[in-house]
């Protein structure tokens, strides 16, 4: 256990930061997960920007690495234009 008030104060700080980057985390898997299960590829197509934002957002925070947020939305762009047209 931490003795030192700096220490303490460096826990708190952390405790707060993780559950800030958890939340965040989450929120992206489950936008991608939604996403993911979307049909129709206009509504694929008008929720992407918001979720490829989301993923960048992540990378720059430092939550996940740059290269797999580059992969994530290199996985969802082939899956958008390997869908079927709409008609």
């Amino acid at each position: 256990m931490a003795n030192h008030k700096a220490t303490k104060k460096d826990m708190r700080q952390a405790a707060k930061r993780r559950d800030r980057n958890r939340y965040h985390g989450k929120t992206t898997r489950n936008a991608i997960r939604d996403l993911k299960a979307l049909d129709e590829k206009k509504a694929v197509e008008e929720g992407m920007p918001n979720v490829i934002a989301m993923i960048d957002k992540l990378a720059k925070r430092g939550i996940i690495h740059k290269n797999k947020a580059s992969n994530l939305k290199s996985k969802l762009a082939k899956r958008v234009n390997n869908m079927a047209p709409a008609q």
